[in-house]
């Protein structure tokens, strides 16, 4: 499944294509189909959304980031590529070999994954075949922001979010080893939760097999983390302190008994706290309070969401393809985050 390397590149091996081989989706009139379960699902979207293929042909979409110049960044994590969409479904390559490796075997998963906007227009990216964070400049350098827990290289950082207090929460699973938790390149005997602050790392939970997405609620007191894992496939809730500590873990959702396939991935909130988690056959919007209100299905398996455009669109990248909709309440804006 996922594949990890020891062959590096170095850091500078950016390279920056004017032109892409990918062409806009044609069939912007509607795709896959918004499944309703509560009456308040139509306030988040409207039953005249309609779900867009924006552009497709790729291997599998991650980490999707909206950028202030009016592009969506996202990663194709066996593709070892970044690259940026425009809203007219324009696609180009922007970060060869993004995940660090020269070679892998045919699928290996050891690209770019999450991504999130930082201060001075830079922006951190997950890599999983260096196995760290990095801090993508201006200039598209890419510079390690960090990358060892107490000696110990990580596993594969996955998806990250900020606090408003410039603390940084991070998951790392070990997707990006060839035998994962068996491969003997792994360092850390956990896959982990982590927190990041004025130069201090922290590990604030051990106990999930595959820790994935990650989200914050909009009054930052509620920690969301995926479990990615075909048996065990829930989303948990913390209590988050004000020193950004995390406690009182409980659960959110528990997909056991769902009968669509997948599992939880990647996961953003909305200004109103409602929770938007990539999952079984599409996008699960669930309350603050867990209750599972609809399901937006593109057709494929979804990997991650984010907020673009003005804030009321939501991206969705899937395995091939990269979808949006349009919602009635805007995402939560998250720190150094700009929009239209």
């Amino acid at each position: 499944m996922w594949r990890y390397t020891k062959t590096l590149l170095p850091l500078a091996s950016v390279v920056l294509l004017a032109t892409s081989s990918y062409a806009p989706a044609q069939n912007t009139a509607g795709v896959g189909k918004i499944v309703r379960l509560d009456p308040a699902f139509d306030a988040l979207v409207g039953k005249d959304a309609r779900i867009e293929k924006v552009a497709t042909g790729f291997t599998f979409t991650e980490g999707p980031l909206w950028r202030p110049e009016g592009l969506l960044w996202f990663s194709d994590v066996p593709g070892n590529v970044v690259r940026s969409l425009t809203p007219a479904g324009i696609v180009k390559v922007i970060i060869q070999n993004a995940g660090g490796t020269v070679s892998a075997p045919p699928g290996a998963f050891i690209g770019p994954n999450g991504m999130i906007a930082d201060k001075d227009g830079a922006v951190l990216l997950c890599q999983h075949g260096n196995r760290r964070i990095v801090r993508v400049g201006k200039d598209m350098t890419m510079t390690p922001y960090i990358e060892k827990f107490e000696g110990h290289r990580f596993n594969s950082p996955n998806d990250l979010v900020y606090r408003s207090d410039g603390t940084l929460y991070f998951t790392d699973p070990p997707y990006g080893l060839t035998k994962q938790d068996d491969d003997p390149a792994k360092e850390l005997k956990f896959n982990g939760v982590f927190s990041y602050k004025s130069g201090k790392l922290k590990v604030l939970i051990q106990d999930l097999n595959r820790p994935n997405g990650i989200a914050l609620s909009p009054d930052e007191k509620t920690l969301y983390v995926a479990n990615s894992d075909e048996k065990k496939r829930f989303l948990m809730r913390y209590e988050v302190a004000a020193d950004g500590t995390v406690s009182h873990r409980r659960m959110f959702y528990d997909f056991a008994s769902a009968k669509e396939q997948g599992i939880p991935d990647g996961m953003k909130v909305d200004s109103k706290g409602n929770v938007y988690v990539a999952g079984p056959e599409g996008v699960w919007v669930f309350s603050a309070d867990g209750k599972h209100l609809g399901t937006i299905q593109p057709g494929e398996t979804a990997a991650n969401c984010g907020w673009g455009d003005d804030g009321k669109t939501l991206y969705i990248t899937a395995t091939t393809s990269v979808y949006r909709i349009r919602v009635g309440v805007a995402g939560e804006k998250p720190l150094y985050q700009v929009y239209k």
